[in-house]
Formats: C-alpha cells, sequence, structure tokens
C-alpha cells in the first residue's frame, strides 16, 4: 500500500520503471491516475490494471491518493485470463470493477484501505479470502509450465544455454515464453536486471556507490554501457538518479522509495 496525504511534500512526478509483472491496483472509486510514456498519457478514475510494461512511466502524485497494489507473477495473466485478454497486453492501464472482477458483493473498498492502514496481516487475510475463488481458476497447460520453469532459472543462466537446460529447443523455449508473457526472455531478464540494481542503489547513498563495480555486479561490459543501459530505460544518466532518487521501484510489489509513505 502507498499513499500521499494532503499535506506531503514528496516528488510529484516519480517514475514507475519497467516491469514484467501485472498488477491489480485498488484505488477508492473516485480517485484519479495518470500515468504517462513516450508522450502517451493513460488517465481514468478508481481501481486499475497496470499490465507488464517495456516503458518506463511517469506518475502523476500531485494530488493526495490512496492505492492499494496486488503484483501477480510473471505470466500470470496468461493462465487466470485475465480481462478475457487471450494474449498478454503491454504498456496499458485499465479501470476495472474490482467488485465485479472478483464477484464480491461485500467488497467494501474503503473499508479495505482502512483496514490496511491498521493491520497489514488482517489485510493480507482478506484480500486472500476474497481472491481465492477467482484465482483457483487458473488454467495451467504446456506453455505456462515451461514459462514458469525458464523464470525460475532466468536471472542465473544464460539465455543462449535455457533451451538444454530445460531440454528443449530454444526455439520452443522462446515462443512459448513469448505466448504467455507477452515479451522475450531478454526483456523480461533486461527488467528483473533493472529493477535488483535499483534496489541495490536505493540502499546506498550516493557517496557509497562505486559505477564501476555496479557495472560489473550487474553484468555491464564496462561504465560506459551501464550509462547507455540506464539512459534508455530510465532517460537520465546513473548520477542524475542518485542524486534526484526519483523514482518509485516496483512501488506495488518491492520496495519503494521516500516520495510516497508506503505501508
Amino acid at each position: 500500500m502507498i499513499e500521499k496525504s494532503e499535506k506531503s511534500e514528496n516528488f510529484q512526478f516519480p517514475k514507475l520503471n519497467p516491469d514484467p509483472s501485472c498488477h491489480l491496483i485498488i484505488s477508492p472509486e473516485n480517485q484519479s491516475y495518470s500515468y504517462t510514456a513516450n508522450g502517451n498519457i493513460e488517465e481514468g478514475t478508481g481501481s486499475h490494471i497496470l499490465f507488464p510494461h517495456l516503458n518506463t512511466f511517469q506518475l502523476d502524485h500531485t494530488n493526495p491518493f490512496t492505492h492499494l497494489g496486488i503484483k501477480f507473477k510473471v505470466g500470470a495473466l496468461y493462465s487466470i485470463k485475465l480481462l478475457n485478454n487471450a494474449h498478454p497486453t503491454l504498456d496499458k492501464i485499465t479501470s476495472v470493477d474490482v467488485q465485479a472482477l472478483i464477484v464480491n458483493s461485500e467488497l467494501d473498498i474503503t473499508s479495505l484501505l482502512s483496514l490496511a492502514r491498521k493491520d497489514e496481516a488482517l489485510c493480507c487475510e482478506q484480500l486472500d479470502s476474497m481472491l481465492i475463488s477467482w484465482l483457483s481458476q487458473y488454467q495451467l497447460d504446456k506453455y505456462s509450465v515451461l514459462t514458469s520453469r525458464a523464470l525460475e532459472i532466468l536471472d542465473t543462466t544464460a539465455i543462449a544455454k535455457l533451451g538444454a537446460t530445460l531440454q528443449c529447443s530454444q526455439r520452443t523455449l522462446e515462443r512459448a515464453f513469448n505466448k504467455t508473457t507477452g515479451i522475450t526472455l531478454k526483456q523480461c531478464q533486461s527488467m528483473n536486471r533493472l529493477e535488483a540494481m535499483l534496489e541495490y542503489l536505493y540502499s546506498r547513498s550516493k557517496e557509497e556507490i562505486d559505477w564501476a563495480e555496479v557495472a560489473y555486479q550487474f553484468g555491464f561490459s564496462d561504465q560506459p554501457h551501464l550509462i547507455r543501459y540506464m539512459k534508455t530505460q530510465l532517460g537520465i544518466t546513473p548520477n542524475k538518479y542518485a542524486t534526484d532518487r526519483g523514482l518509485t521501484i516496483d512501488a506495488y510489489g518491492g520496495i519503494s522509495n521516500q516520495i510516497n509513505e508506503p505501508k
């Protein structure tokens, strides 16, 4: 859960880094949201689905807000057929009626958000109870099973060796992964690496960061390669990131920086 109060003076336009996962964002019905990427604005009110995104989104946090986010595993959309999409949608935000989605007439979003503020564990239990009947309808097939196996070793195995490791052809693996997730193995690995690197940087002050060491630790050939990568993915240089820290890092699943008031 993240929220911003009326008196908060935190960063107003944070960026959300690329993410291979889908997120269900539960919000008050009249609360607006806005995501901008490559000049395109996705906006609306209330709860919404944040689909996997290859682009970095800029968020509009100028006004007070409350978001309760649920992060799905990579490829989950394929198995649960979310919003009847036969193939995962990318770089898209869609408003959603959460009550209709989980077929729960007793859902009270205001009460749920209030509970999240007071008792995180109890809120998680209530969410589990609400979602279990819906999520238990997932359907696994040979594509999703192969994708799940690939995800377990994707960050520790060279992509060219994945097929042999999983005892299938590389072409079969690539096709199954793309069919299930909507992205390539390389794109997913790159986004996972970016998230891990930003978490590493977030835990250190600017003075503690050795960029040559960072480049080596996260598999870049040299420091200039790291600089080019961050400029492409985030639109800023490493030093600019270390100074501003104007990013929300996987806000609805991992850590987020102090632009908000995370719960």
